[in-house]
């Protein structure tokens, strides 16, 4: 449902749509619809949001915004990140309110992924 004034939509840049694909399906399930070789919409992420082909990647170190993704089994996640060919950036550490890590896909681009 939409909702007035709420983030309705990502829109994240890859390098190689397919291998985000892949990666996204494999540690968390998303499906996904292709519209043309340069851009997918992904779903079954808590978010409708697509992927689209481009030559540039995303961290916090460029001061981009952060995609942090829920998981009720905070170890699992990371260790299938780890499998499906992520690189862990932060470990896993404790904030008020949870635990999280952080990790980049195989394109480069930044997430999270947090746990209470």
């Amino acid at each position: 449902m939409n909702h007035h004034h709420s983030i309705n939509y990502l829109e994240i840049p890859s390098r190689d749509i397919a291998s985000s694909k892949a990666f996204f399906n494999k540690v968390f399930g998303w499906r996904y619809v292709d519209y043309g070789p340069e851009y997918s919409c992904f779903i079954d992420a808590g978010i409708t949001g697509g992927f689209y082909q481009a030559d540039v990647d995303f961290t916090l170190l460029r001061g981009c915004p952060l995609i942090v993704l829920y998981s009720n089994d905070l170890e699992s996640t990371q260790a299938s990140v780890i499998a499906a060919g992520g690189k862990i950036t932060t470990g896993i550490f404790t904030f008020p309110g949870g635990r999280r890590f952080h990790f980049t896909e195989p394109c480069g681009n930044e997430y999270a992924v947090w746990s209470e």
